[in-house]
């Protein structure tokens, strides 16, 4: 059975996005960025495995707007799939946050079979040097938030206007 493994799902969290959100932390990140405010969620192992149907099941119990972060979700891209399938479907809006630079998952079969399922997406390594809290959504200035499915429509970048 396909299994993810779970750091925490946090319900009505305004960080990860417009609005409230159901944020789903996953674990595992080979990154590694110098300053990440959450190192702990760097170790694969760590959190617990869950279904598809059981994050969907917290996921429609709160029933807000899904941010998918870690970690970095992008490294068990495969698995995250039919979650972002899922979460869609029931016709929430999607978010995810990586360290991949949209350029990087373009260029990967593996990472950007997903992007077809996420609204938008916060690329980009954090960059100690270049973290700034006056920023909405994103923790240093190279960073992008991108509108993903307007961005394959018009096979260019397209930022996100939030």
């Amino acid at each position: 059975m396909n299994t993810i493994q779970v750091l925490d799902i946090m319900p009505g969290t305004t960080v990860d996005g417009p609005g409230l959100r159901t944020s789903i932390y996953v674990a595992g990140c080979r990154h590694m960025c110098k300053g990440c405010h959450n190192p702990q969620s760097w170790d694969f192992n760590s959190g617990i495995p869950m279904t598809v149907d059981e994050i969907m099941e917290r996921i429609t119990e709160e029933d807000f707007n899904v941010t998918l972060t870690g970690g970095d979700p992008l490294w068990q891209a495969s698995k995250i799939l039919p979650l972002a399938k899922s979460i869609k479907e029931k016709g929430y809006t999607l978010w995810c946050y990586t360290g991949f630079t949209w350029e990087e998952i373009l260029k990967s079969t593996e990472l950007s079979k997903i992007l077809p399922w996420i609204d938008v997406i916060v690329d980009g390594r954090f960059i100690e040097e270049l973290r700034d809290t006056r920023l909405r959504f994103r923790g240093s200035s190279n960073q992008r938030i991108i509108d993903v499915q307007a961005s394959l429509t018009k096979k260019e970048l397209v930022i996100h206007i939030h």
